[in-house]
Formats: C-alpha cells, structure tokens, sequence
C-alpha cells in the first residue's frame, strides 16, 4: 500500500501462483490472503442471510449489471461456439476456443465493469488475472473448487477496488452475481462435457463446488424455517426452490447428471441432510471447506496472489494460526456439529 496523505491507496500488480510445495502451504494458511478469503465468505454469508435470489428488493447498482451483462456475454459464446466433432466421453476441444476468447477479451470485458479512469489499467491487470482462471482449465478441459476459489478471489478484488460497495452489493453479488455465475459454469461443463478436476468421488461434498453449498446454507442461517437440512436429497424440492436458493440449485444439478441411490453418489450430503439445523450446516460446511479444499495443495498450488490475496503473514492471527497447527480436523471428516465449537474471528480488509 502506498500513502496519499492520510489515504492509503493500493498498489495493483499481475498476480502469481506462489504456493510451491508444502512450506509454502503453510505459509498460506498464516498469510492475509488466507483470512481475507474466508473473511470475504463469512461477509457474504451474512449479506445474504434470509434472502432469496429473485428478491425483488435486491438492490443492482450500475457495476453489478455490467457485471451481470458480462456473465451473459460468456454464456452467449458457449452457444455460439460450435462442438468439435469427437468422440471422447468428456472433454470437447471447442471449450479451448471459447477460452481463448475469454483470455483474448478480458481486458475488454473488464473495462466495461472497472471505469475508474486513473486506475483501470493497473486494476484490470491485477483482476483478470482471476477472472480468466475462474471457468476452467483449457488444457485438461476440467472444473472444479479451485476455479469456484478463483471466482470468489474475482469477486473480493472487485470490493477492494472499490467497483463494488460491501453496503450497498454484498447481497446482490453472494445471491445474483454467484447465481449467474453457477449456471454459466453449468451450462459449460454440460456443454463441453467438463471432467471434474480432482474429484474425490463420493468422499468429497460434489465433484465441481463447495462455496455454493456454503453460501446455500447462509441463505436460510436466520432461523427461516421454510425447508429443513432433511430435504437436501428431495429432488422435487429442489426443482421447485433451485431459482431462489443456492444450495437447491446445487442438489437439482446433482440430480441430472447423477443416478443411483443420493446416500451413495452424495454420501457427505446425505451426512449434512442429518443435521438439525441450517446454521450447524452452515458453520460445518466451512470447517469441511477449510479441512477439504483450500488446506490441500493440489487446490493452493493454483492459486495466485497479488496486492489483495497476498501471501505475507497475517498482522493479527487471532487464534487461527494455533487452530491450524494443533486442531485441524483429520482428512475426511465425519461431518459432526456437535464437535463444530466456533469459529475463529475472521479478519475481513473490506471498506466498511
């Protein structure tokens, strides 16, 4: 950060992927980037608490429909492109094509949302970065939590850059904007036949998200009692609420590409419908996020870092860099609220 009298003004860089091997980790989990990221999580849980997608009262600002607008643009290309004829199982070529546009046009698409003159390009350069890497690996044509990361990173960079303002988008955003997002990454992996990028099968939540699931679980944290965490493996119901809520959306998805038994495919989830309450499943869910997904290197040895999600120590730890080291849950947890406890205090750097 760099001084302007009183005001501290950010110094934007290109992101690099900086995790590359296990004391690097470490370092990760200890570092501001690591409490911003959950931080960023436990602020939109909260902005979203008790509201639906479709929530008339939402409000959309000018960033968020461009926002919106982009998300659409994107969606537009996957039926444009047209599917190399091939015949693998998973994987079409033309998902290549539709991402190299993506990379060729970033900055172009980001110009539209970023439009502070005097900082665009050094914004732009830190935030594409994270926007490019959000849908997808090219290369092994894939998808998975590290690219859900990816996005949330997008989405905490544009708060940070103050295109976004936590009072007045934090909702929108966590219900509207991740909306968008979720089914453009479904429309993608549907149509380019998308393999899972490492999948755990049965042992992990799904084969392509998690954020979603915690998100889905904030939406009902205010003792909203319209569905219980029983009717997680009801397929009737989540066709019937899959527009207003994230984790609905997530189980209907799960039921069209999925067959067999829900205890067997989705055995974590069948663990999670046992749960009493909405709020226990949400505070679980992110102590399973952190044991699961963003503590294991093949996931953070992706991730990028730059002037928002940097890579130096935490000024103030409060207790987590202790709950790392002595107290992280064993490898596949059984999910058991009654060992939850709470949570850390989480550091958030968002404006207030």
């Amino acid at each position: 950060m760099e001084a302007q009298g009183d005001v501290q003004k950010p110094i934007f860089m290109e992101p690099t992927k900086k995790v590359k091997n296990m004391e690097d980790l470490k370092k990760w989990e200890k570092s501001e980037a690591y409490q911003e990221y959950l931080g960023f999580i436990q602020m939109i849980g909260e902005a979203i608490s008790g509201k639906k997608i479709r929530d008339e009262k939402i409000e959309k600002s000018e960033p968020i429909i461009k926002t919106l607008e982009m998300l659409e643009t994107l969606s537009q290309w996957a039926d444009e492109i047209k599917l190399e004829e091939e015949q693998q199982r998973f994987g079409n070529q033309a998902f290549r094509t539709w991402h190299n546009r993506l990379k060729d046009q970033s900055q172009e698409l980001l110009q539209g949302i970023i439009v502070k003159e005097s900082e665009t390009n050094s914004i732009i350069q830190e935030v594409q970065v994270y926007l490019k890497d959000s849908f997808g690996n090219s290369t092994r044509i894939d998808y998975g939590t590290g690219h859900e990361m990816t996005f949330v990173m997008f989405l905490a960079c544009l708060f940070h850059a103050g295109v976004y303002d936590v009072k007045r988008d934090a909702c929108a955003v966590g219900l509207v904007v991740f909306g968008k997002y979720m089914n453009l990454v479904r429309k993608l992996q549907k149509t380019y036949r998308m393999e899972p990028a490492g999948s755990q099968g049965v042992w992990s939540l799904d084969d392509y998200q998690f954020v979603s699931f915690i998100w889905g679980a904030a939406q009902f944290t205010n003792g909203n009692d319209i569905v219980s965490p029983s009717s997680i493996s009801d397929y009737e119901k989540a066709e019937n609420m899959e527009d207003d809520y994230h984790f609905f959306a997530c189980i209907d998805y799960i039921s069209q590409v999925k067959t067999g038994p829900f205890a067997e495919h989705s055995n974590q989830l069948w663990n999670v419908s046992g749960v009493q309450s909405w709020n226990k499943v949400y505070l679980g869910l992110i102590k399973m996020y952190r044991a699961e997904i963003i503590c294991k290197f093949p996931v953070i040895q992706h991730t990028y870092f730059g002037s928002i999600f940097s890579l130096e120590p935490a000024k103030d730890q409060r207790g987590v860099a202790k709950l790392i080291d002595n107290q992280r849950p064993p490898t596949r947890p059984k999910f058991d609220p009654n060992m939850l406890g709470k949570m850390p205090p989480l550091l958030s750097k968002m404006p207030k």
